[in-house]
């Protein structure tokens, strides 16, 4: 499908993917700032912040879901997926007043992430093409290296979010999650780019796909 003027890449990515990561961000903005001054805004105690952070948390995705299919018509996966996980972990966390809830969840959803994706490459089936919805043209050998990364990289994160929630304050956790677990995310997926140049379709390819 060919990009409109509004989805012209900037540094690999469309406009509508900078979209979508300023959508995604904004729950855990949301998520860092409820637990830095919820104690000043509502007058609780400071050990209570996460809990106001985690129910401001879960609103606010549900807004920057809301907000994804009215802008783009639908939800991508892994944003729906960890969306359903959050209300689960919040709901959780809200209720029996536990909030190892809630920092268990990213361990858990990158587990389901990263197990879909290395067992489909082990299967032969490189689905970070249909998590993607096309936004790249890839050949067959590019997106299953782009599965592959993707599923270990996943693995990554659970296992720093076990480190750090288990080893570091509350505050620190949250605080990583935004200014930690972002940037090294954004800064992964920039270095995917070579792969992108290197295993995109040539014209014989496209010729014979259309064919």
């Amino acid at each position: 499908m060919t990009e409109t003027g509004a989805d012209k890449t900037h540094g690999g990515m469309s406009a509508s993917q900078w979209v979508r990561m300023a959508i995604e961000l904004g729950p855990l903005v949301v998520f860092f700032l409820l637990n830095s001054k919820a104690n000043s805004l509502f007058g609780n105690e400071p050990a209570q912040n996460i809990f106001y952070a985690t129910g401001g948390f879960m609103v606010a995705t549900v807004i920057s879901l809301g907000y994804s299919y009215a802008r783009f018509r639908k939800i991508p996966t892994m944003p729906l997926v960890s969306g359903i996980f959050i209300m689960i972990f919040g709901a959780l966390t809200l209720w029996l007043h536990d909030d190892e809830f809630i920092k268990l969840k990213p361990t858990i959803v990158n587990g389901i992430f990263a197990t879909a994706l290395l067992g489909a490459a082990v299967m032969g089936k490189p689905i970070m093409k249909q998590l993607f919805d096309g936004a790249f043209n890839l050949t067959d050998k590019g997106w299953m290296v782009l599965t592959v990364r993707w599923g270990l990289f996943f693995v990554l994160l659970g296992v720093i979010n076990e480190i750090v929630w288990r080893n570091f304050s509350t505050d620190f956790w949250v605080s990583f999650k935004l200014f930690g677990i972002m940037p090294l995310t954004m800064i992964f997926g920039l270095a995917q780019i070579p792969v992108l140049t290197k295993h995109a379709p040539s014209d014989e390819d496209g010729a014979r796909s259309a064919d």
